[in-house]
């Protein structure tokens, strides 16, 4: 039996760089949604977590987000977050990130196609 060693270029299929963990979300009407967690991030000393439906979920394009809280016992807390003012300065600072992935993914790419 050969060793596969993963790599970012193998080609087998695997997407390495990004592992992500799930949380399945209780929504009021009694359904639950599983959403995989983007990022876990603080604004104004308090944590926040970006959520999004899995694939092949109607809201899978939907970003959700929630105030943390990681509670001693291991047990998280999600939070709505009900302050408009708030809830405005998390997603800026979420869509901020996620510029910055893009800007860093973009030198990525050059570099990838510099080595080629």
């Amino acid at each position: 039996m050969s060793e596969h060693k993963h790599t970012d270029h193998c080609g087998c299929g695997h997407d390495h760089d990004f592992e992500h963990d799930f949380i399945t979300l209780s929504l009021d009407d009694g359904t639950e949604l599983n959403c995989m967690v983007l990022e876990i991030f603080s604004v104004n000393d308090k944590d926040y977590i970006a959520l999004q439906p899995e694939e092949g979920s109607e809201d899978e394009d939907n970003v959700f987000l929630y105030r943390f809280i990681d509670h001693e016992d291991g047990e998280p807390e999600l939070l709505n977050i009900e302050d408009d003012d708030e809830f405005e300065a998390v997603a800026d600072a979420f869509e901020e990130m996620l510029d910055a992935l893009e800007y860093d993914e973009m030198f990525d790419d050059d570099e990838l196609e510099e080595e080629e």
